[in-house]
């Protein structure tokens, strides 16, 4: 890389490290980015990955204050999450390049749609347990872990909108606050990025200079981002969800 790619590539870092924090799909920025300097697609995704884990790392620690008390739903959904970010990059590695391709936008509008009904949806749930007198999960049950997990598969594999998956999941399964949630998909997107790379490691070439750019770039944003995203209103978080959420699906119909 010469000197202004180089540049390229930390500022990419940063700002993925922010988005990735405050809602997710920070990948769009960053892996459009490498390929730009000339990386192989799935030397960038890789070096995407491993670079990416300081930012989340970051933005989770941004977010310790609303992890209080959420332990033990952290550590039963990281299982998943690390599960499902195992098979992504197992299936990054042995399937074609093209073959997430047309189903990623819809999953991506299907979780759009889910956070925009997640108030809803979440007043109905109420609703009907009360009704039924069947108190809520503070884990989701197995529905959520298998989500979640299935959810990972593809944050593996890609990563690009998968906190957004992540907190419709959420959202609809789990009576808690925007925030809240927000900062568990922070430690799981932590999760499968750490896991994946660990598996690039030994299978994969990585470009170190992307992925140290990428890591020290995301690590500053990860705490721009819990900054900014901490302040927002669960109605101000939503639309921005939503908003990065729609231009995540316009770029990936574009590619």
């Amino acid at each position: 890389m010469n000197i202004w790619e180089m540049l390229a590539v930390f500022a990419a870092g940063i700002s993925a490290g922010a988005i990735n924090t405050i809602v997710g799909s920070g990948t769009l920025i960053t892996f459009p980015v490498l390929l730009a300097t000339g990386l192989p697609p799935v030397t960038a995704t890789v070096s995407n990955a491993l670079g990416l884990i300081p930012g989340s790392v970051s933005g989770a620690i941004g977010y310790r204050e609303e992890l209080k008390g959420q332990g033990r739903r952290v550590l039963r959904l990281a299982v998943g999450a690390l599960i499902g970010g195992l098979t992504g990059a197992t299936l990054l590695l042995a399937l074609p390049s093209t073959a997430f391709e047309t189903i990623v936008p819809i999953l991506v509008a299907l979780a759009l749609v889910l956070v925009i009904l997640q108030p809803r949806i979440s007043k109905a749930v109420q609703r009907r347990r009360e009704h039924s007198g069947t108190p809520a999960r503070p884990d989701g049950g197995p529905l959520l872990f298998v989500g979640l997990m299935l959810a990972s598969v593809y944050g593996g594999y890609f990563t690009a909108a998968q906190g957004i998956i992540y907190l419709s999941l959420m959202g609809m399964l789990l009576d808690d606050t925007m925030q809240r949630l927000n900062a568990v998909k922070n430690v799981l997107a932590a999760v499968v990025n750490s896991i994946a790379a660990l598996f690039f490691l030994f299978v994969a070439d990585f470009d170190w200079t992307a992925v140290v750019l990428i890591a020290v770039g995301s690590a500053l944003g990860g705490q721009i981002g819990a900054r900014i995203g901490r302040r927002l209103s669960p109605t101000v978080l939503r639309v921005l969800i939503v908003a990065v959420g729609t231009a995540a699906i316009v770029q990936l119909l574009l590619r």
